[in-house]
């Protein structure tokens, strides 16, 4: 086993982006419908600025961020504007796969649907739910 692991290697930027992608096709097909405006980002990290706004030291510390309104403040009368983004921070998720013993699809799933649940204002509970149906 030692041997496989030092074989291993970190999934690319390009990797990562197929398998947050496959996550993505896992999630219901409704939902994936509701947020198809939605745009789904694979970045290393946040950038500093990011970090400094949301008073995170640590770039590890943050592995997902939506950015954008929610739909339930959203109104038809909004000047267009930047697409709501959903952005996976590759590093920090790596950082976590290696210590959590889940596989890398099912913790890039929890975080793809936690942050797209901040795009609807969902619940714990609601997010849970999706999640589940979604699968590993």
């Amino acid at each position: 086993m030692a041997a496989d692991l030092k074989a291993a290697t970190a999934p690319s930027l390009a990797e990562f982006e197929v398998i947050a992608a496959a996550a993505w096709e896992r999630i219901e097909p409704e939902f994936r419908e509701v947020c198809r405006d939605l745009v789904i980002r694979v970045e290393d990290f946040a950038l500093d600025e990011v970090l400094d706004e949301l008073d995170i030291e640590d770039p590890f510390d943050l592995m997902g961020l939506y950015q954008g309104l929610s739909l339930d403040k959203k109104s038809s009368l909004d000047v267009p504007r930047e697409p709501d983004m959903v952005f996976l921070y590759r590093r920090a998720i790596l950082d976590y796969w290696v210590e959590s013993g889940e596989t890398l699809g099912e913790i890039i799933t929890h975080v793809l649907v936690h942050e797209i649940g901040h795009h609807f204002g969902f619940s714990d509970d609601d997010m849970e739910e999706i999640e589940e149906d979604a699968g590993p």
